[in-house]
């Protein structure tokens, strides 16, 4: 009843579902769709697999999310043949590992590859040369820039813009006066099919990993609250390891009966090393503007700055407990890469006591 569209196949976007829809709003537009839970532990085993059909291609391999990422193939024409070539391997490879189609967009920039590959979907493969950027962009409606969301479109059209050659009418110090100079500088060059320098190569780059759950009614139950952020905890520290990755800093999310929500976080001195410090901080933090007696909505927890740089430690270098922690979360990602399902005991169901 309260949970959200997380992906909907193309069948059911033509019923007007589409993600981060409540669940109760698609069922009524299209009730006689197959509506399936969240499996994100299946994603990163798959995404995994994906990622070692790309891993060979180019050692500059940014993986961007679950289901995206950006090879830099420069310099290896001579090697690997044509980029577009590159991509129908890609494509073919991916298919055979995985079954499933992926959409492959080259461009000159992280940018523009990226709304390539959004051009033909599903099952794209769309190729912008260098000197085709402006003629690329200007075809694409102006929603289809990213970054342009409901809200800055709904601004745009209200000054009269609503088309990518429109909004190229407009000089820089116009659009800042329109818009603010952030907005401005950033729609100036993807107008034009510049890189607005979005994405980096990932060095001290960071980004957040986090989770939340929205509880079927509401609940003041601490166990159950508990247990929520547990779960999410769990499933957040594993993302960052699959990444390689460290952070410092625990985020915290609540919402209560009457809606009011609370978002929380921490910056701690070492890394993070487990679930179970990742799930007492979260914890730490939600109870702190929680009574336990209020009936709580939902719950969530997470991971900031999460960067592939690691951090140096602060504490006791002969932290036995932290390091056998460390050691015991790595053995665990290790079980789960191999496809067993290892799991906190707390998070068993009562059918699952076997």
């Amino acid at each position: 009843q309260r949970g959200v569209v997380s992906a909907c196949s193309y069948e059911a976007r033509a019923y007007g579902v589409h993600s981060a829809m409540p669940i109760n709003q698609a069922y009524r537009l299209c009730p006689h769709g197959e509506f399936v839970p969240v499996r994100m532990r299946r994603y990163q085993e798959v995404s995994r697999r994906i990622m070692e059909v790309l891993e060979p291609y180019t050692p500059a391999l940014q993986q961007m999310s679950v289901d995206e990422a950006f090879l830099d193939l420069s310099g290896t024409r001579r090697l690997l043949g044509e980029p577009i070539d590159v991509g129908r391997r890609i494509k073919a490879e991916v298919r055979a590992a995985t079954g499933l189609t992926i959409s492959v967009g080259i461009a000159p920039s992280r940018y523009l590859a990226k709304l390539a590959s959004e051009a033909e979907k599903p099952d794209g493969l769309t190729l912008v040369r260098a000197g085709e950027e402006a003629d690329f962009v200007a075809a694409l409606p102006l929603r289809e820039l990213w970054g342009v969301g409901k809200k800055m479109l709904g601004r745009l059209n209200g000054l009269g813009i609503e088309s990518v050659m429109q909004l190229r009418q407009y000089e820089k110090p116009e659009l800042a006066t329109m818009l603010g100079a952030g907005a401005a500088d950033y729609l100036y060059h993807v107008c034009r099919g510049e890189d607005p320098g979005l994405y980096t190569d990932g060095r001290g780059s960071s980004h957040s990993i986090s989770g939340e759950r929205t509880f079927g009614h509401d609940v003041i139950d601490r166990d159950a609250v508990e247990r929520c952020i547990l779960d999410v905890a769990d499933t957040c520290i594993y993302r960052m390891m699959e990444e390689r990755a460290s952070s410092r800093t625990v985020t915290a999310k609540l919402r209560l009966t009457d809606f009011s929500t609370y978002t929380m976080r921490r910056t701690l001195d070492d890394e993070i090393t487990s679930v179970d410090e990742l799930y007492r901080e979260a914890l730490a933090l939600v109870s702190a503007k929680w009574d336990g007696h209020t009936p709580v909505r939902l719950v969530g927890c997470g991971l900031g700055n999460v960067s592939k740089e690691r951090v140096a430690p602060q504490g006791d270098l002969f932290d036995e407990k932290r390091d056998r922690d460390r050691r015991l979360a790595e053995a665990v990602h290790e079980l789960r890469r191999q496809g067993l399902p290892v799991k906190k005991a707390r998070l068993l169901k009562p059918d699952q006591d076997d």
